[in-house]
């Protein structure tokens, strides 16, 4: 039996890069100069700060194109709405999302399964196990996979046969 895992991860490592350099844009940009924006990255929340809308608007511009150059999907960032902080300031946060919920998982069994491909997929923790006798059978359930819209990031791993 052949198999493979169906998994939404970050690069934790790209997250802190692309901080890093959008940390350093803000401060070379002309337009953001004296606006008091800032990025505050705490281990799954990304707090974005400015003193009006089109800056916090800016920053995660910023930081989501910096996310996209270093290989991290943007949709695994979810933002909220930017809410006032008091002194004229404007927060917002995103939450990293890691690992598929049992909700999405169920979601994603069901469509593999509407598909009628010949692949048994089966939610294991915060991945999916998708196992099947033909490796040709897998490759068009990732390729199936990959033309969904999930509403998260998915990778394909751990292929054995």
């Amino acid at each position: 039996m052949a198999s493979f895992d169906i998994v939404s991860e970050i690069n934790m490592q790209e997250v802190d890069n692309a901080v890093n350099q959008a940390k350093k844009e803000l401060q070379n940009r002309y337009d953001l100069r004296g606006g008091n924006c800032e990025i505050i990255w705490e281990k799954e929340l990304i707090t974005l700060k400015a003193n009006d809308e089109m800056k916090i608007n800016a920053v995660r511009d910023i930081l989501q194109s910096k996310l996209h150059k270093r290989g991290v999907e943007i949709s695994s960032v979810k933002f909220e709405k930017p809410e006032p902080i008091g002194g004229m300031m404007l927060k917002q946060t995103g939450k990293l999302i890691q690992g598929i919920d049992k909700e999405k998982a169920k979601e994603i069994v069901k469509s593999i399964k509407d598909s009628k491909l010949k692949v048994q997929p089966q939610i294991m923790d915060e991945q999916i196990r998708v196992t099947s006798k033909s490796i040709d059978e897998l490759q068009e359930t990732i390729s199936y996979c990959r033309g969904q819209k999930f509403g998260l990031p998915l990778q394909f791993t751990n292929m054995r046969s």
